[in-house]
């Protein structure tokens, strides 16, 4: 990983990842462990979230083309090391110039296997 190439999104947008998808993995316990992390990351890496949620559905029995997807991810994690969320203890007190902003999307049943959406916040 060191000597990979950062990728400017998590994903590709061109590529959709189904359960037939290319031959299975040696090592899916590999697999398994490392969306686990990046699952836990999530908390202060929303951008990733969505690209997780996909490769997550594949935990059961993942393929060589799912861990490429996850290996972008990575990709995309080295390139964009300043960007996440930071929490911090302000107390009960309003702090001046602070305001949470929220977003939403969805895909409209994006799903090519059972036509359902995704919503992600």
């Amino acid at each position: 990983m060191l000597g990979s190439k950062p990728v400017d999104t998590p994903m590709d947008p061109n590529v959709k990842l189904t359960v037939e998808d290319g031959e299975p993995l040696n090592d899916p316990e590999k697999y398994r462990r490392l969306v686990r992390k990046l699952n836990y990351l999530t908390v202060t890496r929303p951008d990733i979230a969505f690209s997780i949620s996909v490769v997550s559905q594949f935990l059961a029995s993942p393929k060589i083309t799912h861990w490429n997807a996850v290996i972008r991810i990575l990709r995309y994690l080295k390139g964009n090391p300043g960007c996440g969320l930071v929490y911090r203890d302000y107390g009960h007190r309003r702090v001046e110039g602070r305001r949470v902003e929220g977003f939403s999307d969805a895909d409209w049943a994006g799903s090519p296997v059972d036509r359902r959406s995704i919503t992600g916040y």
